[in-house]
C-alpha cells in the first residue's frame, strides 16, 4: 500500500492507492509459468487439486477472454499447455 500525504488548508489528507487484485485466471497462469509446459493434470496438481479436470472451466475462460496468454499444443488429450 502506498500512502501519499498532501497538505491543503491546515488539513492533512492521506490517500491510499491499493494494488489491483489478481483474478483466479491470472493466478493459474502464474502457476503454469512456474511449472512450464505441462498437461492439465500436472497443472491441477500444482494448483493443489486432486482431479485432472478441476481447471477445465478456468482453461475455457482463459481461451475465450485472453487466448494470447495461453498456448495449447495438440488437438487430442492430453494437451500440453504453456503460459506466455
Amino acid at each position: 500500500m502506498i500512502v501519499e500525504e498532501s497538505k491543503s488548508k491546515a488539513q492533512v489528507v492521506k490517500l491510499a492507492s491499493l494494488k489491483v487484485p489478481r483474478t483466479y485466471e491470472q493466478i493459474c497462469l502464474d502457476k503454469l509459468k512456474e511449472i512450464g509446459r505441462s498437461t492439465a493434470r500436472e497443472w491441477c496438481t500444482a494448483m493443489g487439486y486432486n482431479t485432472a479436470n478441476s481447471l477445465a472451466k478456468v482453461i475455457r475462460r482463459i481461451k475465450a477472454k485472453s487466448p494470447e496468454k495461453l498456448k495449447i499444443y495438440g488437438n487430442r488429450k492430453p494437451r500440453l499447455y504453456e503460459a506466455i
